[in-house]
């Protein structure tokens, strides 16, 4: 035996009692460099994987790949990695030796090989760095377990390869857990707003978090009451939207989840009233007084009653908030809008109209608020009338030709100018162009007092 002979080199005697391609491939790898060794190495897996070898071969070669996983180069077992990763019926020691190794190797067998089981996956992110549970969570196959192993203690590079994997389902528990964790990150928050499969309770959790971020940024530049103000708007802005679009099922939770988050306030609950959406309102008077959604959302349907005034009370709205309720409630049944658009215009006027009729100083706030509501409403009427409007001239009072602005134009009168007729405040200049235009710039008249002074200046 040469005594500079890697040991991890020898195989037992009776396994190569011939000499074959096997035998002298080990034979050159005790002398050859890692790339040659790596080269090799590749070539002997493909081999195996594509070659019709006799069972006797095969069963050689899967030792001689078994005794290079000793190879003190990873260059040499990573070419097996990459060779084996996708390989069905690769030696399953094999590829859970690989998928154990360093992570530049591991990575090659941990994102594809089909070899590894759910519960190998979930033992390699435990045991495994960034770099090989980044490598788990890019897989197209993966199971429960593994998504909850990674979902519970991958880093945060591996949670962001989890969350944009969109060939595997994340279920509501694991994508809530990686909120629980980096719910405080904004890359992950807008990634997981990116899942199309996320419940409405988790986009108004993200929104909560996204608005208290907001809210500390801004005051930096601004007092601490206004940027409170834009925080919590835009909040019930988004959560108005989700509410619109979350599912019967869904609701419940998506009400619960806002009440713990301090996010259901009378203010977002009248917000989503005056954009035509009833179900946020019965859902939450529901959840705070205790009543079954389907007592409640009879009370609903009269909103002037005492039954609804004695709900209202037990759900902790306010009775300085209550008319506004009423009003809004009463205003749906004539003023039909479509739900998801924001807020209404005529909804927000009728109840403008009716509190200020009752000219009660404890509506007071609920007016201020009512009136943002309204500028809100407008402002968007103009967005969606500017953006659907077609593209022209401005009328001929508003469309101010370039002859006044231009400097290098010399002015000259017009054709029509006559000193002996028109008298100096009907004066009118227009400057020489190339091609006559329909459009002429506004007339100028200039004061006499003024006409006197350049006279006598010249």
């Amino acid at each position: 035996m040469h005594a500079n002979r890697p040991t991890a080199m020898l195989l037992p005697a009776p396994s190569f009692a011939k000499p074959d391609i096997v035998r002298r491939f080990l034979a050159f790898a005790q002398c050859a460099g890692p790339e040659k060794r790596a080269n090799a190495a590749s070539a002997l897996a493909r081999a195996y994987l594509h070659s019709d070898l006799a069972q006797a071969m095969r069963t050689e070669a899967e030792l001689a790949m078994t005794a290079l996983l000793d190879d003190p180069s990873p260059l040499v077992r990573r070419a097996i990695a990459e060779a084996l990763g996708s390989a069905g019926d690769a030696p399953r020691p094999l590829i859970l030796a690989l998928a154990s190794d360093q992570s530049e190797v591991a990575a090659a067998v941990l994102s594809r090989s089909p070899a590894l089981t759910d519960a190998d996956l979930v033992d390699c992110v435990a045991i495994g760095d960034v770099v090989a549970q980044t490598a788990i969570a890019r897989r197209a196959d993966l199971l429960p377990g593994a998504i909850a192993a990674l979902a519970e203690i991958g880093q945060r590079e591996a949670i962001l390869a989890l969350i944009g994997n969109r060939e595997v389902a994340l279920v509501a528990a694991a994508l809530a857990r990686i909120f629980a964790r980096f719910g405080a990150d904004a890359e992950v928050r807008e990634a997981l707003l990116e899942r199309p499969s996320l419940g409405a309770s988790l986009r108004a959790q993200i929104v909560v978090a996204t608005a208290n971020e907001l809210s500390v940024a801004a005051s930096q530049w601004l007092a601490s009451e206004r940027a409170e103000r834009i925080a919590r708007e835009a909040r019930d802005q988004a959560i108005c939207s989700i509410a619109s679009a979350c599912p019967d099922g869904e609701r419940a939770e998506l009400v619960r989840s806002l009440r713990a988050s301090g996010a259901l306030t009378p203010a977002l609950l009248l917000r989503s009233l005056l954009g035509g959406e009833r179900d946020l309102f019965a859902g939450a008077v529901a959840e705070l007084s205790g009543a079954p959604l389907r007592r409640v959302a009879a009370f609903i349907r009269d909103p002037r009653g005492e039954g609804f005034a004695a709900l209202a009370h037990k759900a902790g709205l306010k009775s300085g908030v209550l008319p506004a309720f009423r009003a809004a409630l009463a205003a749906m049944k004539v003023h039909v809008a479509e739900v998801g658009d924001g807020l209404r215009l005529p909804l927000v006027q009728a109840v403008i109209d009716e509190c200020e009729r009752r000219d009660d100083p404890a509506l007071a706030k609920v007016l201020a608020l009512l009136w943002r509501f309204a500028a809100e409403a407008v402002r968007a009427e103009a967005r969606d009338a500017i953006a659907s409007a077609p593209l022209g001239r401005l009328p001929r009072n508003l469309d101010f030709s370039p002859a006044n602005d231009d400097a290098s134009a010399k002015p000259t009168p017009s054709p029509d100018f006559d000193t002996l007729r028109l008298g100096p405040a009907q004066l009118e200049l227009s400057a020489v162009v190339a091609e006559p235009i329909d459009d002429r710039a506004p007339r100028i008249e200039l004061p006499l007092a003024l006409i006197a002074a350049l006279d006598h200046a010249a």
